[in-house]
């Protein structure tokens, strides 16, 4: 299950997300926002990133005007490792490296056809672990402290 979070800013563009997961036959949760009536993201982030954390849901994408704030208020929720992602590399990457388990999109940074092929990377990519996984133990005793 996949945790589903964006502004109005976002709301376009996630609105292709959503269509893009369907025809993959993936499940998902959509924690809002519902239109382009303006709004306030971090409601929305930390909704979808706490869905996360709580294990009900897998993995999130979050989506803002530059998925800047909404990944912050995802990284506020203990347990979250959200990477904002504007190419498919980084979002590979922070999969293969930080485990990350939530992804941050601009709709005004990233088109929609960039952005589901940045998803799919997200999503069909595994956590490498060995070296890796002591440096995400790092991180996460960092948020403990």
């Amino acid at each position: 299950m996949i945790a589903l979070g964006c502004d109005h800013g976002g709301y376009p563009l996630m609105k292709e997300i959503i269509a893009h997961l369907e025809s993959r036959g993936l499940e998902y949760k959509n924690f809002g926002t519902f239109s382009e009536e303006s709004c306030d993201y971090p409601i929305f982030g930390e909704a979808a990133a706490r869905a996360v954390a709580d294990g009900s849901c897998d993995r999130g994408i979050l989506v803002c005007g530059t998925g800047i704030g909404i990944s912050i208020s995802a990284n506020k929720v203990k347990g979250i490792r959200c990477a904002l992602c504007g190419d498919c590399f980084s979002a590979e990457m922070t999969r293969r490296h930080n485990d990350a388990n939530m992804i941050a999109l601009g709709a005004r940074v990233v088109g929609a056809g960039l952005a589901l092929k940045i998803v799919d990377a997200f999503l069909d990519t595994p956590f490498e672990g060995g070296r890796h996984e002591r440096r995400v133990n790092m991180l996460m005793e960092i948020e403990n402290k």
